[in-house]
């Protein structure tokens, strides 16, 4: 119980100033008239003004409330190396059990935990938590176990209370890092790249330390080895060796002695592109879809196309001399013997055997193919006739055979039920509802895949894989009637552009194809495929051990299936014949990127209460009670500020001048000055 004296003016602390300086005012009236009784009423005014403040005594029924010590325990990984965590339970124990026999003391201990994703130490985001929670008047200090390597340091935080950090670690600690400085997302095939790297030994490294074993490893293959230096930046050129995603890994050996070897490899993935995509366009006959394919390969601004046109075949004769035939010599020896495999594509349109290009030269072409080319024939009416290409060294490679029929016939192309599932001609804009074409060439004996039927479901579009090259046949040149919207036109563009591409081998357009797209610890793997059914995937984790994922079929081809990674690191995914390799995770962990315990980060914040920072390797500091305000830290100790809250239950007041005794001392006190001033009388 505690007394208290208050007052609750009965009016406006203005009027009642007004008041006391008109009574004070009367009272040096009266003493200047010379009234006897001028202290008497003085003193009767004195009383009504105590009255007017209201005064009363005011008792409180109080109830002391328990100060409470918050504890902030890292769990995340960093305070898993070495005997961090060993340290970090035996001083929060022995902490929390001092705190709990204090009187009137409450702990709340709070676990910190990684952060989502790559968030690292959230640690003042837990505090600030835990205060929202709190009466804030009842914080009495603020214990931090960690090794100082918080991430959200920046985060405003008003502390009530002082703030410690007991930090874990020792000061003989040291750990090696590899870094990578930059690594872009996109480079282009074959031409050189230059990463940056640099290895770094941290703490108290032992000494002599010049040179370690750095292992570089390209999509899974075997790793090679090379000595580098230890402190410097290196520049490290790479040539991407195939389209898609290349996954690279670097990695040092695990020394002796050091914290960890989780920062002692990176991965790093880039994507490979084509810089410029070099297309050979040879037309025959001119038609009226001559311009179709050029047209195609001029819109993409990444096709370099050379062409060149058969306008006059050799056997007209006409008188007109062989040097005037064109305005320049055409280098026919130097692009089909000299140059041929700097070209990505292929392409006969309409084209038909006239003396203009040697067997020697076709037989190149064909060779051209085997050892990874890719040739596209848009067959016309010639491909039927005794000049036909299947007639040359190049029909070896041709994906079907010629009946030297040719169908003169309106006919709708559709999409066979393999080309349903084939990334050329699946899902084509339009689904079926397109124009009609007027001629197909009839072929027999079918090589690889029949991906488009014409006239009573014979071939038209055929997909072939030739060694290590590809082979594509159109059976009719009549593909430009959908570009002039002939009977409502059709996906022409489209058709071809991807069918082009196909050849080219893009990544994205191969029918047999396993690939994983990450995010975070999760990733979504991706199967296509011709077939109609898959056999499990098969995922090799970091640690060497394997799990098998069902995909679920969601298109026809396609089949999809999504996985949660264990750890960080490099995973092997392997599917029939098809192998694919994914990294989960950032090429540098945020809480293995700086692993020795450091107090840099966190001072700041403690200064503001005048906290301090007690390292766990000295021993576990004593608790001692400060004033708010005073330094809350020292030498074996940390200080907790008692804060003495409490929580009225009852308030009671009793007024000390009661109206009947402010009339009754009014009255009695004028009546006197009367009674005086009246005798003098």
């Amino acid at each position: 119980m505690t007394s208290t004296i208050v007052f609750d003016p009965m009016i406006p602390a203005v009027l009642l100033g007004v008041v006391a300086l008109l009574s004070l005012a009367a009272v040096v009236l009266a003493v200047a008239r010379g009234l006897q009784g001028w202290a008497l009423r003085g003193a009767a005014l004195m009383v009504i003004l105590a009255a007017l403040t209201g005064p009363s005594v005011q008792h409180e029924d109080r109830a002391r409330l328990s100060d409470i010590v918050l504890m902030l325990e890292d769990v995340s990984a960093s305070q898993k190396l070495g005997d961090r965590a060993v340290q970090t339970k035996t001083a929060a124990d022995t902490l929390a059990a001092q705190i709990q026999a204090r009187e009137n003391t409450e702990l709340r201990r709070i676990p910190v935990k990684d952060g989502i994703g790559d968030a690292g130490t959230q640690l003042m985001t837990a505090l600030s938590d835990a205060l929202a929670e709190e009466p804030r008047s009842r914080i009495a200090g603020i214990l931090a176990f960690s090794d100082g390597r918080i991430h959200d340091a920046d985060l405003p935080v008003d502390l009530p209370a002082p703030m410690h950090l007991l930090m874990s670690g020792k000061k003989s600690d040291w750990d090696r890092r590899l870094s990578i400085r930059n690594a872009p997302a996109f480079a282009i095939i074959g031409e050189p790249i230059t990463l940056t790297l640099r290895i770094d030994d941290l703490g108290n490294p032992p000494e002599n330390t010049v040179l370690t074993p750095l292992e570089i490893s390209i999509d899974g293959d075997p790793a090679q080895t090379f000595r580098v230096p230890v402190g410097q930046d290196l520049e490290l050129p790479v040539t991407l060796p195939h389209g898609g995603r290349n996954v690279i890994r670097f990695s040092l050996p695990e020394a002796a002695g050091e914290l960890t070897d989780r920062n002692n490899a990176a991965l790093i993935q880039i994507n490979g592109v084509r810089d410029r995509l070099r297309v050979l366009l040879v037309s025959g006959e001119p038609h009226q879809g001559g311009r179709t394919w050029r047209n195609l390969l001029k819109s993409d601004s990444s096709v370099d196309l050379v062409h060149f046109t058969i306008l006059r075949p050799p056997e007209k004769q006409d008188g007109v001399p062989v040097d005037e035939l064109s305005l320049i010599a055409f280098p026919t020896r130097e692009l089909f013997m000299e140059k041929i495999e700097d070209f990505d594509l292929i392409i006969f349109d309409r084209y038909k055997r006239r003396g203009i290009l040697p067997a020697l030269y076709l037989e190149n072409v064909a060779n051209y193919v085997r050892n990874g080319g890719a040739v596209l024939v848009a067959a016309g009416a010639d491909f039927a006739s005794a000049d036909s290409l299947y007639r040359s060294p190049l029909g070896e490679v041709l994906p079907a055979t010629p009946t030297a029929r040719v169908i003169e016939e309106p006919y709708l192309p559709r999409v066979s039920d393999l080309g349903q599932r084939h990334p050329v001609t699946a899902n084509l804009p339009g689904k079926g509802d397109w124009g009609r074409w007027l001629r197909q060439i009839e072929v027999s004996e079918p090589q690889g895949n029949v991906v488009m039927t014409g006239q009573d479901d014979r071939p038209l579009l055929i997909l072939n894989r030739v060694k290590e090259g590809r082979v594509a046949l159109l059976a009719s040149d009549h593909a430009w009637l959908w570009s002039r919207g002939y009977e409502g036109g059709g996906p022409q563009l489209e058709l071809l552009r991807r069918l082009a591409h196909w050849m080219m081998k893009e990544p994205e357009l191969e029918e047999e194809a396993l690939t994983a797209n990450a995010e975070g610890q999760t990733m979504r793997i991706v199967r296509r495929t011709l077939a109609d059914e898959i056999p499990s995937v098969t995922i090799t984790t970091p640690d060497g051990s394997t799990t098998e994922l069902t995909l679920s079929q969601t298109s026809e081809g396609v089949f999809e299936g999504t996985f949660e990674g264990p750890e960080i690191g490099l995973y092997r995914l392997e599917n029939g014949d098809q192998k694919s390799i994914i990294g989960l995770g950032p090429a540098a962990p945020r809480e293995f990127v700086e692993t020795i315990a450091s107090a840099e980060v966190v001072k700041p914040i403690l200064s503001a209460m005048r906290g301090g920072v007690a390292r766990l390797e000295e021993g576990v500091p004593r608790l001692r009670d400060v004033r708010l305000g005073r330094p809350a830290a020292g030498r074996g100790w940390v200080g907790l500020t008692p804060r003495n809250a409490y929580e009225t239950r009852d308030i009671r007041q009793t007024p000390l001048l009661p109206a009947w005794l402010v009339l009754l001392l009014t009255a009695a006190l004028i009546v006197a000055a009367w009674v005086r001033e009246g005798r003098r009388s």
